[in-house]
């Protein structure tokens, strides 16, 4: 097992979120000009809303089956297994989501009410797969994957397009509004399908309704579904106490939304990277071989992805959401735009893989109460700090609290799981990183007053990927992140200080 099948079943994905990337700018140009301000923030509150009973929903399960599909010898007996807590896990949380939005008096004459109900059926669809998923991971067949979701997302931006395309624009109609809801709805049930489909090729699965092992999964996946629950809260649950807390909470949504959305996409890139060094990772610390030179190549991967996300989230933030919405959304405006909050969002964009990497390694060593206190304090300090911010200082203020809280999680989880699993990480690879990151930055600060049109950005995003690939070449990344279960031993031994 080596390099190659994580960087197969990583550049999948990535290739997989390159794609579905590109056709969710698309989808949200076709919000921005689809719908009035005030229902775009409605579309982007409900989505957010139901990120936190998503989060609750997976319970930490897609985690857990990844790490014990990977290890388990019968692993039909698993996976039906955790199909049976998925299901039950995903019905009971967003059941309560949609009884719950419509007791909230605040929301009583909004359309989040029918937005939240019809937008339900997206993360319900879409954890199904998930469970799916874990099948292609764990089995490095991730362009299953990859088919799944391009035909989701073609249907899904076709048909929004389709909508624009018949002479919608800025539209105040509540009914274009659900129209873009049913439209993501249905795309996930098509996602569903045909991850099922692919994977009834490649398994057998059987649902299992043993209570032993069922009781048995539950109790290995609670305290991760406790520590994503706390992710929620900190990272998604922000839209959520704007539309609660400020008055103007759609204007406010309807801005932050979409940057927000752009973020969630930085996100998913590295995490994409630690579910495809998870087995191995899982399979090597089993068997008590060594992992330290895995980590430190995985935790270069990490870095690497983060601050190309930082950097053109900075200095290109005013082009990127001119793309991606309207002059309508950025700066000036009487309060702070798009563009103002895509800046902002860097930090934690950069800081979030970190705390990627070191959950994935506690998740190894199955660390959970280490995990849980932090991200616990983590939640804690995010909704504390929101009750007083969000009132005075909209999403700027929300965004500040979600920078504080990832650097507090970046150095008390790092230090955690480097006493964990020792992580290889030699200073001359971290000068290598420091120099691509610097360069990279002056490239993008100076080419910034370049970037003005939509024409000028989509040809510098174009360069700029040609532009990181040379650097990632120069810096010899590609020698510095290969890595095969072959000559690990060997790696950590040269490795260690004499």
């Amino acid at each position: 097992m080596s390099t190659r099948q994580i960087a197969t079943s990583t550049l999948w994905q990535i290739l997989s979120q390159a794609m579905m990337a590109a056709m969710s700018a698309v989808s949200v140009k076709c919000v921005a000009l689809g719908l009035e301000r005030e229902l775009a923030g409605a579309y982007n509150s409900a989505y957010g809303y139901l990120q936190l009973f998503a989060i609750l929903a997976d319970f930490g399960l897609y985690a857990v089956s990844v790490r014990e599909v990977s290890i388990a010898k019968d692993k039909s007996r698993i996976l039906g297994s955790l199909l049976i807590l998925r299901t039950m896990a995903t019905v009971l949380s967003l059941g309560a989501a949609v009884g719950i939005v419509w007791l909230v008096p605040v929301w009583t004459n909004s359309p989040l009410r029918i937005g939240i109900s019809i937008a339900a059926l997206v993360p319900f669809f879409t954890l199904l797969a998930g469970v799916l998923r874990s099948i292609f991971q764990v089995q490095y067949k991730m362009y299953f994957v990859f088919i799944a979701e391009i035909t989701q997302r073609v249907l899904t931006t076709g048909a929004m397009i389709l909508i624009i395309y018949t002479g919608v624009h800025l539209s105040e109609d509540p009914a274009t509004y659900q129209a873009f809801l049913w439209i993501g709805s249905l795309g996930a049930a098509v996602l569903f399908l045909l991850s099922l489909s692919f994977a009834l090729r490649i398994s057998t699965i059987r649902p299992c309704f043993d209570v032993q092992l069922l009781k048995q999964l539950f109790l290995k996946a609670a305290p991760y579904g406790l520590a994503y629950l706390c992710i929620a809260l900190y990272r998604q649950f922000d839209l959520t106490m704007i539309a609660l807390l400020r008055p103007d909470f759609a204007d406010q949504n309807a801005l932050y939304g979409f940057a927000s959305r752009i973020t969630e996409m930085t996100y998913i890139v590295p995490t994409f990277l630690l579910n495809s060094t998870l087995p191995i990772l899982s399979e090597r610390h089993e068997h008590k071989q060594p992992v330290d030179s895995l980590l430190g190549k995985t935790l270069l991967a990490v870095l690497i992805l983060g601050s190309i996300a930082a950097t053109f989230s900075f200095f290109w933030s005013r082009p990127i959401m001119l793309l991606l919405t309207t002059a309508n959304y950025v700066t000036p405006l009487s309060s702070p735009g798009a563009d103002t909050a895509l800046r902002l969002l860097s930090a934690p964009q950069f800081l979030n893989g970190i705390v990627l990497f070191s959950f994935y390694v506690l998740l190894t060593r199955h660390a959970w109460k280490t995990l849980v206190s932090y991200m616990g304090i983590a939640a804690a300090m995010s909704v504390s700090l929101n009750l007083w911010m969000v009132p005075h200082f909209g999403f700027v203020g929300a965004i500040s609290t979600l920078t504080i809280v990832h650097c507090f999680l970046a150095i008390t989880l790092f230090r955690s799981a480097n006493r964990a699993l020792k992580t290889s990480f030699p200073w001359k690879t971290g000068l290598l990183w420091g120099g691509f990151f610097l360069c990279m930055a002056l490239g993008a600060a100076f080419s910034a007053p370049f970037v003005t049109t939509t024409a000028s950005t989509l040809i510098g995003l174009m360069i700029a990927c040609v532009m990181i690939a040379g650097l990632a070449y120069l810096f010899r990344f590609h020698r510095l992140l290969r890595w095969s279960a072959d000559t690990a031993s060997t790696d950590a031994l040269q490795e260690m200080p004499a």
